[in-house]
């Protein structure tokens, strides 16, 4: 397979008050740039607009013509056009939080055949509990999880100055990278070799 640059989306999830995701979205953006493998885009879901009320017909079976919000249209854009997806989440009350399923649940033909990444932080648990239940929706929307992940537990004192204490961190986000940089590669070629029977 021939080297090329992957597109990118980095989606950060939590739109709480005074939320610590931005920040471990711009050092993710950081790594993913100094990767070399991706053309890199972040999405804050704080600035999307995301009504949690759906419109009656799946968006799988409607298509082009599912109403979204206009103000959703970047959002939709970036999926579309993402090869490859690092979902940056906290964990509220052992799941993710609810902006990110709206997000995901307003869409469905933009995840498929196309691999996710997942950097997640917390508590004592890092977030681990969040990302195992976005692994399970991801999968039904035939998206491909990436294992190697990356969890902050305890961000609060494990952070200083937008950046992880912990000095191994850059090495283990580079074997995710790693991992969705393949990944994005195999998937894109099936996917222009043939369509997904999905």
């Amino acid at each position: 397979m021939e080297n090329t640059t992957h597109k990118l989306l980095i989606i950060v999830g939590s739109v709480r008050e005074g939320r610590f995701g931005p920040v471990v979205g711009s050092w993710v953006a950081e790594q993913a740039r100094a990767h070399g493998g991706f053309e890199v885009d972040v999405v804050d879901l704080a600035d999307i607009e995301i009504p949690l009320a759906l419109p009656a017909a799946p968006p799988k079976f409607a298509g082009d013509g599912y109403p979204r919000p206009a103000g959703m249209a970047p959002l939709t854009s970036a999926l579309e056009e993402a090869d490859a997806f690092v979902v940056v989440t906290p964990e509220y009350n052992h799941s993710y939080p609810a902006s990110l399923k709206a997000a995901i649940d307003w869409h469905f033909t933009q995840w498929t055949a196309k691999p996710v990444a997942f950097v997640s932080y917390g508590g004592a648990a890092g977030g681990r509990h969040a990302v195992l239940h976005l692994e399970n929706v991801l999968t039904e929307l035939h998206a491909v999880t990436v294992r190697d992940g990356l969890a902050f537990p305890n961000y609060f004192t494990a952070w200083q100055d937008g950046r992880p204490l912990d000095t191994e961190a850059p090495g283990y986000a580079k074997v995710l990278l790693d991992q969705l940089s393949w990944w994005a590669g195999t998937l894109r070629a099936g996917r222009e070799a043939a369509p997904y029977p999905g």
